[in-house]
């Protein structure tokens, strides 16, 4: 089982950005899922998080801006992100909680320039 993470890349402030993730393998069940980043010199933070029925909570800094969302059917969870600052430069990384363990993507890089 693993996460496969993609999207990330490079954008002008107020730009937008669409992440990926993909659960691969043999995965009976998905628990909750979710999306964090790390800014260099930082510690890694939860960004958005989403429940299997699909409840959603978001940091208070991407609030009105980014989106969480999953299709079960697919095991993928997405991060939609709008009105992008160049505080949200960081290496994004999607986690989700699969057959009774917890996993993480490889991380996507998602750079804003001002």
């Amino acid at each position: 089982v693993q996460l496969q993470a993609s999207g990330g890349g490079s954008v002008q402030a107020g730009g937008s950005l669409r992440l990926s993730c993909a659960g691969i393998g043999s995965i009976f069940s998905i628990g909750d899922m979710g999306w964090y980043r790390q800014a260099p010199g930082k510690q890694r933070e939860l960004v958005a998080h989403v429940t299997r029925l699909s409840s959603t909570k978001l940091a208070d800094s991407v609030k009105g801006r980014f989106t969480i969302s999953r299709d079960n059917a697919k095991n993928m969870v997405y991060l939609q992100m709008n009105s992008l600052k160049p505080e949200d430069t960081a290496v994004y990384y999607c986690n989700a909680f699969i057959n009774s363990g917890t996993y993480w993507g490889q991380g996507t890089l998602v750079t804003v320039s001002s």
